[in-house]
């Protein structure tokens, strides 16, 4: 159990020195990765919105032949 947790704690100490080190490094300036940022995340909340609606439409197709009286 103390592997496990020393080894979580490395995983999510690396991935926050990487990203710190990506960001001071990025050839981009600050208010252009900001932008980047900003479009990449509203496009995956608009994907996550979409597939969440279809999904909807789906279980309320199958809730309705479920409900349906048989023949």
């Amino acid at each position: 159990m103390k592997r496990t947790f020393s080894f979580i704690i490395g995983i999510l100490t690396g991935g926050l020195v990487g990203a710190t080190l990506a960001l001071l490094f990025a050839p981009s300036s600050g208010e252009e990765l900001r932008g980047q940022i900003r479009d990449r995340s509203e496009g995956l909340v608009s994907d996550i919105r979409q597939a969440a609606s279809s999904k909807r439409i789906e279980l309320q197709e199958r809730l309705e032949t479920l409900r349906a009286p048989k023949a």
